[in-house]
């Protein structure tokens, strides 16, 4: 097979890559930023814009799967050592480190065109939304916190949906970035709970690593107090009518199940927790959200 040949996933490769990219996962942070394109929709002119839409998920999509797959490639000798993770496909060969760079190429590349056909701010700013997706996975080799670069790097999708459709910044979609930053940062701190023994062993850093489990999920709780407080803030902010305020009542319940299913002396549910709750957390408030504005006059 030629160099140029291999460079190309074929079928097989591309259906290995997207299992190692998760591409599912795209579940957790595509309904918070359809939450801010919509809503910036409905303050616009109240008119679905499915062409931008379409637009927005291609660059969420193409920026996620460019970062898991820096993920797993810079990642690749840890997960070598860890029992959790040695049958990832960059581990086991399913996946050449080369394919993976390609599809990591070919997906930034959807980005940064999704972004310059949006408009010229989204464009200006898509370099900006690359660097913490790329320095994340380093950030367990020199902080205990790499939580919060990865809270950052998630609280940038409602932001850049609102820019992709307004051309213009709104701290109103901050809040919310900052609310699914938050979010996804105290998840993260309970996904990491499972690794304590693999990261001490091996000099990985996480807040679990360095302060124990108990330490990690009241860190979690927290975090997912302050996500609550900042959707409250943020159905304030835009003025949200009651589909929405019942959607918030949805995810504070959604989060209280998720930490009595998960103590210090009993992880055997954090996956559940993890992939679970809060993927159904995500759709339960894009639904909510969807019918409030659509209630209140946004146009199909």
């Amino acid at each position: 097979m030629s160099s140029a040949a291999a460079a190309v996933p074929q079928p097989g490769r591309t259906k290995s890559f997207l299992r190692l990219v998760m591409i599912e996962h795209s579940v957790f942070a595509l309904p918070f930023a359809y939450i801010a394109a919509l809503t910036a929709m409905f303050q616009f002119d109240r008119n679905i814009h499915w062409g931008r839409l379409l637009l927005v998920t291609l660059a969420m999509v193409g920026l996620r799967t460019f970062a898991m797959a820096c993920n797993r490639i810079i990642d690749r000798e840890i997960d070598a050592r860890n029992p959790r993770t040695e049958n990832r496909e960059l581990v086991t060969g399913a996946v050449s480190v080369r394919s993976a760079w390609t599809g990591a190429l070919i997906a930034v590349v959807v980005f940064l065109g999704a972004a310059a056909a949006l408009n010229p701010l989204c464009l200006a700013l898509a370099p900006i939304a690359v660097i913490p997706m790329v320095v994340y996975p380093y950030g367990k080799r020199f902080t205990n916190f790499p939580h919060v670069i990865l809270g950052l790097a998630q609280a940038m999708g409602p932001v850049g949906a609102w820019i992709a459709i307004t051309g213009a910044w709104s701290w109103d979609s901050v809040i919310l970035g900052l609310a699914v930053g938050v979010w996804i940062g105290g998840f993260d701190l309970i996904f990491a709970c499972q690794d304590v023994q693999a990261d001490r062993a091996h000099g990985v850093m996480s807040v679990p690593a360095r302060f124990g489990v108990p330490a990690a999920l009241y860190g979690a709780r927290a975090a997912h107090v302050v996500a609550t407080v900042l959707l409250v803030w943020y159905a304030l902010a835009t003025e949200a009518g009651g589909f929405f305020w019942t959607g918030l009542l949805i995810v504070a319940a959604a989060f209280l199940y998720e930490h009595t299913i998960v103590k210090p002396h009993d992880l055997s549910r954090l996956n559940r927790a993890f992939f679970t709750v809060n993927g159904f957390i995500g759709i339960a408030l894009f639904g909510c959200a969807l019918l409030d504005l659509l209630v209140r006059g946004l146009t199909v």
